[in-house]
């Protein structure tokens, strides 16, 4: 797998974690831990993205 082929990858999970905040945030019982932990998933992921895109 290419760098680029990764980094679409990582790009792609970094959207779905941040659909999966929303839904979470927009449930009536929202797990405010559960969302912390996607939360800095999606951080994680977004480093990695900069890290291995070109600049």
């Amino acid at each position: 797998m290419s760098t680029t082929e990764y980094v679409a990858q990582l790009t792609e999970k970094h959207h779905r974690l941040d659909e999966e905040i929303r839904s979470e945030m927009n449930h009536p019982a929202a797990d405010q831990l559960h969302i912390s932990e996607l939360k800095k998933e999606k951080l994680r992921l977004k480093e990695k993205i900069r890290e291995l895109s070109p600049h």
